[in-house]
């Protein structure tokens, strides 16, 4: 009977992962329809009819000595007219980053800039967002965290994207220390895929997007109709899309436009990112997916889109629960031949696996457009990368649990450093984060459990899940090793 529990739970968990990955290859083929067919580009600023429309500029900001600066000169750079550009900082700071910005404000005396400083920091970034809402003034509002750059034609390109019916325009992020580490190499690795293929996917196709939080133009009027900036989950962003979306707003996206910023460089960092990604995406789910099935303006395919979209991060559950019974299935196997016909279901992981290629290697090949050289730079980086997914799924999936049951947790951003150059160092700054957790000790424990596995395939001579197991002791091994290293300043 538990051998029955066993197969059932992990095949439930194939299952999953097969459709997800069938989701992602659908979105490549969108991707690869839009580059073909043409996307129309904005590569040259023109000025839409009449004067250029009134702008506020958002920067929520929150203990950020080191990044602070550079933002401002970046923002004050901004090619656009100054009397239709208003500028506010939403400082939540407790540190000296508040006169960081008060130094720094003095060289622009041009700019209509507003240093917005609540008394105490109640709802987060959502709510400082919202509390600078009721004071703009622009039609439409840009949103940038405190480590991005954009350049200084960002809102003249992004501007002329607008039509009636869109809500919101999003742009690309790229990244400033993608080859600090191979930590940050890793990251950037996965977070491109994102930002080409399946966001850009996903608005070619008319699907559900998101906004990502930072490094995107709202129109003011869309974010007011959808209920605005709401706290009630980790990610405010997401959260807002979909409502706005309900609502019949249109969003797109702008792969051909970036914004740098700079990718965390330390494991603590890492985890409290992903912790507030995926619950958040928990949350919101929770929040909103039985009424964009419910929807009836929705069609079909966006909803089914839109499912796995809000449901991507239970993705890190169904890998920690087939990681954990892919060692009894071993053994299942090799005491139970009479069932070897439904293991061979598990074929389904390379059919999985061989979507997933698709979709990062087509992210990568946006970069550089060479096949050879693409396929080079992508065997390794997409080997590493699926170990350090796998190697963190305990601690996603505790995040995700947290947000289907509805636990909150306060919003905690993620540190940044100014780290470009290789030789930058984030140890001996502020705002360290431990990465030494339980969860930590039970991350190496798996390591040891994978390993095990490892040995088991050899024992008994069955070697069809030896990469699955050399990827998971390898992630998690890796996870537990980079906490220990990153736990002092």
């Amino acid at each position: 009977m538990l051998a029955v529990v066993v197969i059932a739970l992990y095949g439930l968990c194939l299952a999953f992962i097969f459709c997800y990955s069938l989701v992602q290859l659908h979105l490549t083929i969108l991707y690869w329809l839009r580059r073909h067919h043409g996307q129309q580009r904005y590569q040259n600023a023109q000025q839409p009819g009449g004067p250029w429309p009134a702008v506020t500029v958002q920067l929520p900001v929150y203990n950020e000595r080191y990044v602070v600066a550079r933002l401002l000169r970046a923002i004050a750079a901004f090619d656009y007219p100054h009397e239709q550009l208003q500028i506010q900082v939403l400082d939540d700071s407790t540190d000296d980053t508040t006169s960081i910005i008060d130094e720094e404000l003095r060289h622009y005396p041009q700019l209509h800039v507003e240093h917005i400083c609540r008394a105490e920091r109640v709802g987060y970034k959502a709510g400082a967002l919202q509390h600078g809402l009721r004071q703009a003034t622009g039609e439409y509002i840009a949103i940038f965290d405190a480590d991005f750059l954009p350049s200084p034609d960002f809102l003249k390109r992004t501007l002329a994207a607008f039509a009636p019916d869109i809500g919101l325009v999003q742009t690309r992020w790229s990244h400033l220390n993608a080859s600090y580490s191979l930590l940050t190499r890793l990251q950037a690795f996965g977070l491109n895929a994102h930002f080409s293929v399946e966001q850009a996917g996903r608005c070619s196709g008319g699907h559900f997007i998101n906004f990502n939080g930072t490094a995107g133009i709202w129109r003011k009027t869309c974010i007011e109709e959808a209920g605005g900036w709401q706290a009630d989950t980790l990610t405010e962003d997401l959260d807002l899309s979909y409502r706005a979306q309900l609502k019949g707003w249109r969003f797109t996206y702008l792969e051909e436009v970036e914004a740098p910023a700079e990718l965390p460089a330390a494991m603590g960092a890492v985890k409290s990112q992903q912790f507030r990604w995926t619950k958040g995406a928990a949350e919101t789910a929770r929040k909103h997916l039985t009424s964009v099935l419910r929807a009836p303006q929705v069609p079909l395919s966006t909803k089914l889109h839109a499912t796995f979209h809000l449901l991507n991060s239970a993705i890190f559950i169904c890998i920690l629960l087939s990681a954990i019974l892919s060692v009894p299935m071993l053994f299942i196997k090799h005491t139970t031949p009479e069932w070897n016909g439904i293991f061979k279901l598990g074929t389904v992981l390379l059919l999985s696996l061989a979507a997933l290629i698709g979709f990062y290697w087509t992210a990568l090949y946006q970069q550089g457009h060479s096949a050879w050289h693409t396929t080079r730079r992508f065997a390794p980086d997409f080997f590493l990368f699926l170990a350090l997914s796998m190697g963190l799924s305990l601690h996603n999936s505790l995040a995700v649990l947290e947000g289907y049951l509805g636990k909150k947790s306060p919003f905690i951003r993620t540190p940044k450093y100014n780290l470009l150059q290789a030789q930058d160092s984030w140890r001996q700054r502020s705002y360290f984060m431990e990465s030494i957790h339980p969860v930590t000790v039970l991350e190496g424990l798996l390591a040891l459990y994978f390993g095990f596995g490892i040995w088991q395939a050899f024992r008994l001579g069955d070697f069809g899940l030896l990469p699955f197991h050399v990827l998971l002791a390898l992630g998690f091994g890796s996870v537990f090793v980079y906490s220990l290293l990153h736990s002092r300043p």
